[in-house]
């Protein structure tokens, strides 16, 4: 190879390397920021939570031409209609369901993966299940380069996932009109679930359900705006 060709090509790569570590910098900067801003302060106190969102990159969630977007205070499409929360909204109900490193929770709506990611850095398993084939795929292949306690599914989450079940959590990302009763099923005695409750494409309340024995409590916690719910049938 001639000099002045493997001398461009070294210079090229030292330009590459060099952007690389740069931009990733800046996006560590922008995720301190968000967590400073959105998270704790407006009120989220959970150090673990605060530590998750500190630590997973959430352009990494995004298609590439949002990825600039990505610490911004908004959801962001992800494609095939749906989005990526709001990363108060993600911090909230991680914190609401309080996350314990022995817990396996179960999610409703893998989506980009961002949410599997957060839990996944404080619990023991998540199990996430995903209605939309390509954002399942995409998500799954992202989590199991980063993770080894996230097991992602492609099915109706509106069934849950009961072989894994019982669950001392669940998180639904995805706005139903009723709770889906095998969702409750699965649920373990004195587990919590966060899922919003309303009609579709309207202002919904984001509920806190409890269950104690044979009791089930529901807490209304905000109004909130989210996808719909999609089932199968």
């Amino acid at each position: 190879m001639p000099m002045y060709r493997q001398s461009f090509l070294l210079t090229l790569v030292f330009f590459l390397l060099t952007f690389s570590v740069a931009e990733a910098q800046n996006y560590q900067r922008q995720r301190a920021e968000m967590v400073e801003s959105q998270i704790r302060g407006r009120g989220i106190r959970d150090p673990l939570v605060l530590e998750a969102m500190n630590s997973v990159p959430r352009h990494l969630y995004l298609p590439s031409a949002q990825q600039r977007f990505a610490y911004e205070d908004r959801p962001l499409p992800i494609g095939f209609g749906q989005t990526i929360s709001q990363p108060y909204m993600v911090g909230f109900m991680t914190e609401v369901i309080r996350p314990q490193k022995e817990f396996r929770v179960l999610e409703i709506g893998t989506g980009s993966g961002y949410q599997a990611a957060i839990l996944a850095e404080i619990v023991d398993h998540v199990y996430t299940i995903e209605i939309v084939d390509p954002l399942g795929e995409r998500a799954k292949n992202l989590l199991n380069r980063h993770y080894d306690n996230v097991s992602v599914k492609l099915a109706d989450g509106y069934y849950g996932w009961e072989e894994h079940g019982p669950f001392d959590a669940i998180v639904v990302t995805a706005a139903a009109e009723y709770i889906p009763p095998p969702l409750i099923r699965q649920l373990k005695d004195g587990g919590k679930m966060i899922i919003p409750v309303g009609s579709p494409f309207r202002v919904q309340q984001l509920m806190l359900i409890e269950k104690k024995g044979e009791e089930i409590s529901s807490m209304a916690l905000m109004p909130v705006r989210f996808v719909p719910f999609t089932s199968s049938d």
